[in-house]
This record gives C-alpha cells, sequence and structure tokens, in this order.
C-alpha cells in the first residue's frame, strides 16, 4: 500500500482500495483513485462519504456514478477514442511503446499520429490529464534516488567519437547515481546507453556501440534504428535503471530504447521544466544546438535565484565548442559572477573531468 504526504491518497489499484477502507475509514476526502473497476464495489462506495475523493477513469455503475457526485466526489471519465490512458500509474517502458512488427504500427508512433491529427476538446483534456498522471508517476520512480541530467545534441550519430564519449559518461555516472536525459536519439540515445550498460565492463560499450554503428541514425528507418537497439538489450539483457523525459512535441524523433524508465510527455514546455527539476544532482551539458543552449540558460535561471544549499553543479563540455562554435560560456560565466552559483558552473574538456565533478554520491 502506497503512503502519501499530507491529506491527499493516491489509490493505484483495488486491493489498494480494499486494503484502505479495511482499517474502517470512514471518509475518502482527499483521496485520487486512478483507472480501477470498481463496477463490483457499490456497497463500499454507499457506505462512505465520498465528498472530496476524486475518480480518474475508473469504471462505475451509471448509479454508484450519479450517487458519487451527487454525494461531492469528483469524477473524470475515460476519455473515448483517445489511444492513451490518461490516468497511467506508471511510466513508459521501450518495449511498451514500441511494441509491434513494425514502428509506424507502434503505441508510439499511433499516439503521435493522433496528437497531429486530433485537436478537439476531449483530445486536448486527454493530453494535458495523460501528462499530469506521468507526472505523479515520475515522482515516484524518482524518489529514493538522486538524478544527474545530461543534455545534448540529438544529431550525433551512432559510432562517432561524441556518441562514445556520451556512452562512457552515462556509464561512469551511473555508477552512483540515476542519470536522466531528454530520451531521444543521438547523445541522450548513447548517454541511456551507458546508464544500461553500467553493470558491464568498458568492453560492454565499444561492443555495443559497433552493433549500433551499422544502423547510425533514425532516418531514413526508425524501425531499423529501434531493431538495432533491442539487439543490443538482448545481448546485454541485464541493463541498469536510467531515465528519458522525451515529448510527442517532437514526434519525429523516437524515443531510445535504452532508458528503462520513459516520462513521455505531449507539452514540451511542462516537459522541459520537469527535466531541470529532477537533475538535483546536476546536470552535464554536452555539445548540442538550439534545445540544449535553452536547457542551459534555463537551468542557469534556476541556480540565479536559488539560495547555495539549493544549487545544482552545472559542467559545459567542450571548451572550444562552448566558447568559440557557440559561446554559451562567456554569458553563463558572466551571469554568475558574484552569486552563489558562481562555483558551481564549470567548463572542463572531456567527459571524465565532467563526471568526476558530480560522481560524488
Amino acid at each position: 500500500m502506497r503512503r502519501t504526504r499530507g491529506g491527499v491518497v493516491d489509490v493505484d489499484s483495488l486491493d489498494d482500495f480494499d486494503r484502505r477502507l479495511a482499517y474502517g475509514l470512514h471518509s475518502l476526502s482527499g483521496w485520487r483513485l486512478r483507472d480501477i473497476d470498481l463496477t463490483a464495489r457499490r456497497k463500499a462506495l454507499r457506505s462512505v462519504d465520498v465528498a472530496g475523493a476524486l475518480f480518474l477513469g475508473c469504471d462505475l455503475l451509471l448509479e454508484d456514478e450519479e450517487s458519487i457526485r451527487a454525494r461531492g466526489a469528483v469524477v473524470f471519465p475515460s476519455v473515448p477514442d483517445a489511444p492513451i490512458d490518461a490516468y497511467r500509474t506508471t511510466l513508459y517502458t521501450p518495449h511498451e511503446l514500441f511494441a509491434s512488427d513494425g514502428y509506424l504500427r507502434s503505441p508510439d508512433a499511433r499516439i503521435y499520429g493522433w496528437s497531429q491529427r486530433d485537436s478537439t476538446r476531449d483530445a486536448m483534456l486527454a493530453q494535458s490529464l495523460h501528462d499530469h498522471s506521468i507526472g505523479i508517476a515520475l515522482e515516484t520512480w524518482v524518489r529514493g534516488r538522486t538524478l544527474v541530467g545530461v543534455m545534448g545534441g540529438h544529431s550525433a550519430a551512432r559510432g562517432e567519437r561524441t556518441y562514445t564519449d556520451g556512452a562512457m559518461l552515462g556509464r561512469m555516472l551511473s555508477q552512483t547515481h540515476a542519470v536522466a536525459t531528454g530520451g531521444g536519439p543521438g547523445a541522450m540515445e548513447a548517454v541511456n546507453l551507458g546508464g544500461y550498460l553500467a553493470t558491464y565492463g568498458d568492453d560492454a560499450v565499444d561492443e555495443a556501440v559497433h552493433m549500433l554503428a551499422a544502423v547510425p541514425s533514425f532516418a531514413p528507418s526508425v524501425g531499423a534504428w529501434a531493431d538495432a537497439a533491442f539487439a543490443v538489450r538482448d545481448r546485454f539483457p541485464q541493463g541498469a535503471d536510467s531515465l528519458g523525459i522525451p515529448t510527442w512535441h517532437y514526434g519525429h524523433e523516437p524515443p531510445n530504447p535504452f532508458a528503462s524508465a520513459i516520462a513521455k510527455y505531449f507539452h514540451n514546455a511542462q516537459r522541459e521544466a520537469i527535466l531541470l527539476e529532477v537533475c538535483q544532482g546536476g546536470i552535464i551539458f554536452l555539445p548540442g544546438a538550439g534545445g540544449t543552449v535553452q536547457e542551459i540558460f534555463q537551468d542557469a535561471c534556476e541556480n540565479y535565484y536559488a539560495d547555495e544549499s539549493s544549487i545544482a553543479p552545472m559542467v559545459l563540455v567542450g571548451r572550444d565548442y562552448w566558447t568559440q562554435q557557440l559561446p554559451a560560456w562567456p554569458l553563463l560565466q558572466a551571469l554568475a559572477k558574484g552569486r552563489p552559483m558562481e562555483q558551481h558552473v564549470h567548463l572542463v574538456d572531456t567527459v571524465q573531468e565532467a563526471a568526476a565533478l558530480v560522481s560524488k554520491p
């Protein structure tokens, strides 16, 4: 039975519902019940005060739904014709999103297609409820873990030096922390791959990258790209946990299959804010373009206004890249000067240096 803080009680299964009522409770005020079949619990529902309870996507007999609404509960029914569970209680897995005999028929591709076609009020409601539910599931997954984030571009091809460096970085970080990325291809996939291989030796990274290099990009075939990744997972079946936080806003970029837990959102602004928020162990920024630069200064803004006890390290990797090609470092350095964050921003040349700065447990 999952304990919750304060006056909110999350109930995600019929067993949990039954166990809690067995304590002799008389009120469900503050309860959030999600995706539970309550059609056989008429007597229980009639025996308690439901004012202040929230029923999300639960199966209810019509008479019971009318009764609990009349007695002060709020009921959100399932959203019709939506290919998502708006009230899901767990994060996605790679096998769940890619499940099919071809990517175009996979849940991930079908959900993206639906999100582009259907702009009705019901569809928008379903997306918002889904993202809220993913946020709650992410809170559960993060609990007890300290996450280090790695941000970087989606264009790094499998087999390139930047990709191999990202994989080694993910493996190093995962010895002491859980790793979180934006969950997409390129540098993000590389870091999740390294996190997945954290329990294997360095040779495993080299072998895995060699296997993946046969399909260097998700273009032109996402299916072939994903198949290569799942072949690596089959070769190394005892992968460690890591987190990916992608978005269907960039639905043309598939989620990478190496994150064990995938918090996929529809709304990119919400996803970006949450990605930075959960990385309390610090964030490493590999070379990237517009999206990575945006993330640098979103994170810098959080640190700029934070007290020193709340500041998370920021590490930019690639001295030439961040001072000459995309000179974000001089601006970041100027912004930090004289602030508590100044000693927590770093510019390094190698992923080994970056890992050393944030890998203290």
